[in-house]
């Protein structure tokens, strides 16, 4: 049960639920930058962006994740966040990393500006480009 210093979060993917439970910070990246949520933080709602999602559940304890393009709702003493993709570190693959990011380059070269394809392959890049580097620290 949350108590005045920590809240409830809960990160969901299309898989299912990755966590839930009581933390004293949830520190991301949304579209406009670094941010860190603590408990009764202003109500939000903001586009994510790909980098390591860091669940402080204690002072001690940090749970990190490699997280995908998603949403935050920040709501009541509560963060939800909705993401393409949550990874621990120690489960991402360096040389699958390498590749898809040479895959989401050569595809940004081919494609026409502007184009669906363009901004697919952009997505793809700043994803592998956030999970490489996670993966590299890890």
């Amino acid at each position: 049960m949350a108590d005045e210093h920590t809240f409830d979060a809960q990160v969901l993917t299309p898989e299912g639920e990755v966590f839930s439970g009581d933390v004293q910070q949830v520190s991301t990246r949304t579209g406009t930058g670094e941010i860190g949520i603590r408990a009764r933080h202003a109500p939000l709602l903001g586009a994510l962006e790909p980098t390591e999602l860091r669940l402080h559940v204690s002072d001690s304890e940090v749970e990190s994740y490699a997280q995908a393009h998603g949403w935050i709702q920040v709501f009541g003493n509560r963060a939800l966040l909705l993401v393409e993709e949550a990874i621990p570190p120690d489960q991402l693959d360096t040389s699958s990393l390498r590749e898809q990011l040479e895959d989401a380059e050569q595809r940004l070269g081919e494609a026409e500006e502007d184009s669906a394809a363009h901004n697919r392959a952009e997505k793809d890049k700043r994803r592998a480009e956030a999970f490489l580097a996670i993966a590299e620290a890890a």
